[in-house]
């Protein structure tokens, strides 16, 4: 028997019906009627006869077939169906993890803040596709995400490896909802990871302590604009990113609200804030300054953006107050505190914080809920704060 040689192969022609050239161990060339000429390679795996493409002539070349045909005999040495193989990589440029996971994100995206997009397009990219992003997601297996959130574990991101975790397992509720796999495994590394410790934004809650801080704001120094944003904040009490983000079209002085839409939620819920009199002043002296732009506080370096997240902190950390010591979340856990203690509606303070409850038929809740209360609860708040401003111990 004789091996194939370049010069047998372009000299070829082609015939009525196609027929064979063997290089031998069970691969060959069909010479096609139309001149196409086509790698095969014959095996038995598990006694069965099994056929293999390999390429074509001449973009693979006889040594590249030769190639290929030693590495698939090596595949079949160590157990492994080659057709099985080929089936999982071609599955896996489709259906592999990245595959899905951007699909999954591209589907979801819409009802995320821009924050959150941002964060866990970030946390998939750097902690899941560079060790499970190629792999077919169907055979991902438990084992593999564990080493993965290990990674994130080592380099003292616990929490982060929680907040990953959470995220496969949407991924792959995603891709068992598609078809594209038949279960999570993430829900076998139940305990896996130590639990991580519940932090809370650090806050402020004695009085005489609010009070300094009230003052201290009113002493600031730098921009205007951060100033009337860090005198907002205890008074509407809402997450940073949503007071920066605060457009002048949403303040309805008329009925002393400022209506902020789904799309700015955390919660992806429509919300009311009842504005006292001392917020609306705070708006009526804002209005000169920044009413001719979309936001009520721009960004210092463009008027078409809002106020850079750090900008709050920022100007804490000028006025004294480190982050062991209060954040601008912590307006947020300081007015909770107060309003629980003065006996106010919980339900009410818990729809002003714009927080979900758990059971899931009352979530369904109407963005309205307990506004007259809370026009009241407001107005209270900021008369209180203002009681506390004018103590000086």
């Amino acid at each position: 028997f004789m091996s194939l040689t370049n010069l047998q192969i372009r000299k070829a022609k082609p015939k009525e019906k196609q027929y064979k050239l063997s290089d031998g161990r069970g691969m060959y060339l069909i010479v096609a009627p139309r001149g196409g000429r086509y790698w095969r390679l014959d095996y038995r795996f598990n006694g069965k006869r099994q056929t293999l493409s390999l390429g074509t002539f001449p973009s693979t070349s006889l040594k590249e077939a030769r190639r290929k045909c030693a590495n698939t005999k090596s595949l079949i040495e160590d157990g492994i169906d080659p057709s099985h193989q080929r089936k999982i990589k071609l599955a896996g440029d489709k259906d592999s993890f990245e595959a899905v996971a951007k699909e999954w994100y591209g589907k979801y995206r819409s009802q995320w803040t821009d924050n959150h997009a941002t964060t866990t397009l970030r946390r998939i990219e750097a902690n899941l596709f560079p060790w499970l992003g190629s792999r077919p997601i169907a055979v991902i297996e438990p084992r593999e995400i564990l080493q993965t959130l290990r990674r994130i574990e080592k380099r003292g991101s616990l929490e982060t490896a929680h907040r990953v975790q959470q995220i496969a397992s949407r991924i792959f509720r995603y891709a068992v909802a598609t078809g594209q796999c038949t279960r999570d495994p993430t829900t076998d590394l139940k305990g896996a990871l130590p639990p991580t410790r519940s932090t809370h934004f650090p806050t402020i809650t004695d009085p005489p302590e609010i009070g300094a801080l009230l003052r201290t704001i009113d002493g600031y120094q730098g921009s205007p604009i951060t100033q009337f944003a860090l005198q907002m904040a205890p008074l509407v009490f809402v997450r940073p990113g949503e007071l920066r983000h605060c457009e002048w079209a949403e303040i309805r002085t008329d009925e002393a609200t400022w209506r902020i839409p789904s799309t700015k939620m955390k919660m992806r819920r429509d919300h009311i804030v009842p504005l006292s009199r001392q917020a609306l002043s705070i708006f009526e002296e804002l209005q000169p300054l920044t009413g001719s732009g979309i936001y009520a506080f721009p960004s210092a370096r463009s008027a078409t953006r809002p106020m850079s997240e750090n900008t709050i902190n920022g100007a804490l950390r000028r006025l004294g107050y480190t982050t062991d010591e209060f954040t601008g979340h912590g307006f947020r856990s300081m007015a909770s505190t107060i309003l629980n203690e003065n006996s106010w509606n919980r339900d009410a303070i818990e729809r002003q914080l714009a927080h979900v409850d758990n059971n899931s038929i009352r979530a369904t809740y109407n963005y309205a809920e307990h506004l007259e209360e809370r026009r009241r609860m407001m107005q209270w708040w900021a008369d209180y704060l203002d009681t506390l401003r004018s103590k000086c111990d």
